[in-house]
């Protein structure tokens, strides 16, 4: 498989370092990059040419300065960014939170694991996004 990058969105440095163990483990580690907040990620996605934009977007619902829903808008309005794949990750088990997001865009809703199988599995459902 050609090189390919997933951008994980999350103000939880804890939750980063849970998510690296699991891609280190697929070895995927080198595909992952990790941002902090919505708007890290927008100013770094406006540096990006066509070329070099991420197969894979995974946001935190929950974040400072723009939060999860606020950056899958914003992403899904932008005619550059439109088409990435965009994954909302959260604690929420909301079902009207999950609608509102698949409907604004996001092709899947997951809920973080509570468990290590249960984040193994979680990775390799990120990675079938991947085209």
């Amino acid at each position: 498989m050609a090189p390919y990058q997933i951008l994980v969105v999350d103000d939880d440095l804890e939750d980063h370092m849970i998510l690296l163990d699991y891609f280190t483990e697929v070895g995927q580690q080198e595909n992952v990059k990790f941002m902090l907040n919505g708007k890290e990620l927008i100013d770094y996605l406006e540096l990006l040419n066509v070329i070099s934009l991420p197969n894979l977007i995974v946001l935190d619902l929950n974040m400072p300065l723009l939060n999860g829903t606020q950056t899958l808008l914003h992403i899904k309005r932008d005619v550059r960014f439109k088409h990435i794949p965009v994954i909302i990750f959260s604690t929420s088990t909301n079902e009207s939170e999950k609608r509102k997001c698949l409907s604004l865009g996001a092709i899947d809703y997951l809920v973080k694991p509570s468990t290590y199988a249960d984040g193994k599995i979680l990775i390799h459902k990120f990675l079938s996004y991947i085209v």
